[in-house]
């Protein structure tokens, strides 16, 4: 499926195999999880993405092909491809364990073709090795949702009462963590989305209600994953002194303004941008100890368009995921 321009869909296109250069591997995609990152970009919030394109970065595929210098994997084995895709590895955020914050950082899906087609290459050193105790589909979704989620949680320090605004893919994985950690969960949805909360209860969060309602008690952290600048001030206002708002989406609408009251107290407004390898290779091994459970909703690669726009109407809970190999 091949995105050409803002505000267009997703169209069918045949292309050749993509060559795998040296360090490269080349994935048959079994399947790939649709990201709201996806969506901004197909609605035009994300500025000059390579055209034509390719989305898709949370990537499940097995390797069909392996370029000159390649050493990680074999043919055959099954590894995970995620938004960071590479990094010049030279700059002083590389040098210092920050390579998320890469200046000539190449994403996925975004700067490099991703993985809503048959066949994608990666650069074998951002690639991942999954947990053998997931399926295709359910595991797809911690590539992205998962390690984003849990670099927002660690954000958060040791938090106990943690706020989730917005129930999607990315909460409903990590409220499970949350839990495991022992922490107490408070969910907040959209207004009269009584099934999202539902199945916010259902993941162990202890209350849920709508991100217009206070909750009942003070929070020590909270994590923003909706899109919507407006609840940066309810946020502030719902944590308690010293706490911290995370902001982990990374196109945001704008933030109104609000009294200086609401940060003061030492609370903590940041945002959580990108990734690194290290969140992989700490959150891979952890997802199945918790045991992280995906909700998916299935879908084939021709129907990527309608994945969409499901998610762009806020009517999936959990995660869209494309079914390919």
């Amino acid at each position: 499926m091949i995105f050409t321009a803002a505000g267009t869909p997703l169209r069918e296109a045949e292309r050749s195999a993509p060559d795998h250069g040296p360090g490269q591997v080349r994935l048959n995609v079994q399947a790939c999880a649709v990201c709201r990152t996806d969506l901004h970009i197909v609605d035009g919030e994300l500025p000059d993405p390579k055209l034509p394109l390719v989305l898709g970065h949370q990537i499940v595929g097995l390797v069909s092909g392996l370029g000159n210098g390649t050493s990680r994997f074999s043919l055959g084995e099954r590894v995970g491809v995620p938004w960071l895709g590479w990094t010049d590895g030279s700059c002083r955020f590389c040098r210092s364990g920050r390579e998320n914050l890469c200046d000539g950082a190449r994403f996925t899906g975004y700067q490099l073709d991703g993985g809503f087609a048959e066949q994608t290459v990666a650069d074998e050193r951002y690639c991942l090795r999954l947990p053998e105790s997931y399926s295709d589909l359910e595991v797809a979704p911690l590539l992205c949702a998962g390690l984003i989620g849990y670099r927002s949680l660690v954000m958060t320090g040791d938090a106990e009462r943690l706020g989730l605004y917005g129930f999607g893919a990315s909460a409903h994985i990590i409220a499970q963590v949350a839990r495991w950690q022992t922490r107490r969960v408070f969910a907040f949805t959209r207004s009269g989305d009584t099934e999202g909360q539902r199945f916010a209860l259902s993941l162990g969060a202890e209350w849920a209600g709508s991100s217009t309602e206070s909750p009942p008690e003070e929070l020590d952290a909270a994590i923003i994953f909706a899109p919507v600048g407006e609840l940066v001030p309810v946020a502030l206002a719902a944590v308690a002194k010293g706490g911290v708002v995370v902001c982990a989406g990374i196109h945001m609408s704008e933030i109104p303004s609000f009294s200086y009251d609401l940060l003061w107290g030492e609370r903590v407004l940041r945002s959580v941008a990108n990734l690194t390898r290290q969140d992989g290779e700490e959150f891979m091994p952890l997802a199945p100890k918790v045991p992280v459970r995906t909700q998916i909703r299935e879908f084939r690669l021709e129907e990527a368009n309608e994945a969409l726009q499901h998610l762009r109407a806020g009517e999936l809970h959990g995660a869209a995921v494309l079914k390919i190999g």
